[in-house]
């Protein structure tokens, strides 16, 4: 299978299918708000290159203006319909190509397909936004096809929406001691990865950011998600070959090394 995926930390990745490079959800800061990365140095210069970026939802670690204004001049940003209305920012990066879309939309970007997929997950820009933009997942259709699920909670329709996939990217944690509705954790994860029966799954989403001053704080749940996915994923999808990457790491799914 000849994709290739880096992790950065957070939720971005670089998919790299088809001589295309896709990056999600770009966050390159040391600090947002009240978090700090406390694990994995900030992305290097070559993780903002990319033909297209993919936006999931308008939360700020998801949707960072300063992080997508590092992006290359006429890189395609696709962003979930509504978001320009929502964040002034956006309207500031001229040099990007924007591209807004809803759930069952797809773009072209060089040989690949990229299509819009629902997620469960709170999309408004907050603390305040109104409820006006989807969240979103991504399938990312070349010579494989990859799923980033951005954020989101498990719900019924998952399988139908996403559609056969052969490599998941899913989150498994969060930046704080305690996950809401329309999270996965590592257990829900799990579950998720045996409704989609990827041939593949790389657990993102955590380890990364953390509230400051609260690293004494349910340790656990900023050290433990990506080893807790694992063993979980060994037990409700045996089938499935998990890939925990550290930051700055990258693997070719399927492919022997």
């Amino acid at each position: 299978m000849p994709v290739e995926v880096t992790w950065w930390g957070h939720a971005t990745c670089t998919v790299e299918d088809s001589g295309t490079r896709v990056l999600t959800d770009p966050l390159f800061t040391r600090r947002l708000a009240h978090l700090r990365r406390r694990r994995g140095a900030t992305p290097p210069p070559e993780a903002a290159v990319a033909d297209v970026a993919l936006v999931s939802h308008l939360h700020a670690d998801h949707l960072h203006v300063p992080s997508l204004a590092r992006l290359a001049p006429g890189t395609r940003l696709v962003v979930p319909r509504g978001a320009p209305r929502q964040v002034r920012g956006l309207r500031r990066l001229r040099h990007l190509r924007l591209c807004e879309v809803a759930p069952g939309d797809e773009v072209s970007v060089g040989d690949l397909v990229v299509r819009a997929v629902p997620a469960h997950h709170d999309g408004r820009r907050l603390p305040v936004g109104p409820h006006r933009s989807p969240a979103l997942g991504f399938v990312v259709e070349g010579e494989a096809r990859t799923y980033f699920a951005g954020d989101t909670g498990l719900f019924e329709s998952m399988p139908k929406e996403v559609g056969p996939v052969d490599v998941a990217l899913l989150p498994v944690g969060g930046w704080g001691p305690c996950l809401g509705e329309g999270h996965l954790d590592a257990g829900r994860a799990a579950e998720a990865l045996a409704l989609l029966a990827p041939h593949s799954a790389i657990p993102v989403h955590y380890g990364t950011y953390w509230p400051i001053g609260m690293d004494a704080v349910r340790p656990h749940e900023f050290h433990a998600p990506g080893a807790e996915f694992v063993r979980l994923a060994a037990l409700r999808a045996p089938e499935v070959a998990v890939h925990r990457l550290e930051h700055g790491e990258s693997v070719r799914p399927g492919v022997a090394e």
